[in-house]
């Protein structure tokens, strides 16, 4: 019943972590996007914003990624 019980608690704070650190990414990638006052978004233009936010959400996706493959390469 202990291993049982281990093993959900194991999974389900699996899941939690990894949602939190996706939000982590997500949230970093936006940096400079004027949302945390770091940038100043009306010194930018329109497909330049574009740009910067597509470069953003692709480099959360593969920062994901390589962390997930990171995490799987841990448990060998």
């Amino acid at each position: 019943m202990n291993q049982i019980m281990n093993m959900i608690i194991r999974r389900v704070m699996g899941q939690v972590i990894n949602r939190g650190v996706n939000f982590g990414f997500d949230q970093a990638s936006k940096i400079g996007k004027g949302k945390r006052g770091t940038g100043n978004p009306a010194d930018v233009s329109p497909e330049e914003d574009a740009r910067r936010e597509h470069a953003g959400r692709e480099q959360g996706k593969q920062s994901r990624q390589m962390l997930k493959n990171m995490r799987r390469l841990g448990r060998f």
